[in-house]
């Protein structure tokens, strides 16, 4: 074959890989060997935790928002509340946008105040056609963030490997993939929007580690002290 010949094939072969470089590194990854997040709040004094994987830009995550909030703020004590990332990037074009955002603020410390103001302000942004990212920098702003560190979180590995590992631990549960999806304690719940239908699953599980709590501390028999620590 002649030496054109080849020419012509290397040309081909790098313009190949040019594209799927190029296709690769605007693509997010969908699968992480990192530690999944950790976002959680309140304390509970039962052992009890829901907890929610959501979208930002997910409208009946936007729905659910509120009565979440008024279930967290019910059972203060009761209950830990844990959110994590599962952006439906296949239909919602900013889920992903959504989630850095959420992971960037996270990084100096403001993970709540974002999660918030993105549910509070999603018809603003979410299902955009432009660059969400001036938006989500308003809000870093307003939240008294250093932007310029935002920014550069914004568009980390770092923050991409934190949502992709919440992904990866959502997909080890085997549930179909949709949002919001609830866990109680390890277990999936589907609860109506209303506070009322959270809060009968909440009781049910309170009460379900009740009678255990009972038995242990029943053990200890009558008259003897329990030991101390470091016996």
């Amino acid at each position: 074959m002649t030496k054109s010949f080849w020419v012509i094939i290397a040309a081909i072969v790098l313009i190949f890989g040019g594209i799927v470089v190029a296709h690769n590194h605007n693509s997010d990854k969908k699968g992480s060997s990192g530690t999944p997040t950790n976002h959680v709040e309140g304390t509970s004094s039962a052992d009890v935790t829901l907890v929610e994987y959501g979208d930002y830009e997910c409208p009946y995550c936007g729905q659910y928002y509120q009565t979440v909030k008024q279930v967290v703020a019910q059972n203060d004590g009761k209950i830990v509340f844990q959110f994590r990332n599962l952006p439906l990037s296949s239909v919602h074009r900013n889920a992903f946008a959504g989630a850095r955002a959420a992971e960037a603020a996270a990084l100096q410390n403001k993970f709540w105040e974002m999660h918030d103001l993105l549910y509070e302000n999603q018809n603003s942004w979410a299902e955009s056609s432009g660059n969400v990212e001036p938006t989500f920098e308003t809000y870093a702003q307003q939240l008294g963030l250093n932007v310029t560190q935002f920014k550069s979180d914004y568009a980390s590995i770092k923050v991409d490997n934190l949502i992709n590992a919440d992904l990866a631990a959502f997909n080890k549960t085997g549930e179909v993939v949709q949002t919001p999806t609830f866990f109680l304690d390890g277990k999936k719940v589907s609860p109506d929007n209303t506070v009322a239908s959270f809060q009968s699953l909440i009781d049910a599980e309170i009460a379900k580690k009740a009678p255990a709590k009972t038995s242990t501390s029943s053990t200890t028999p009558a008259g003897t002290a329990s030991p101390k620590v470091g016996d």
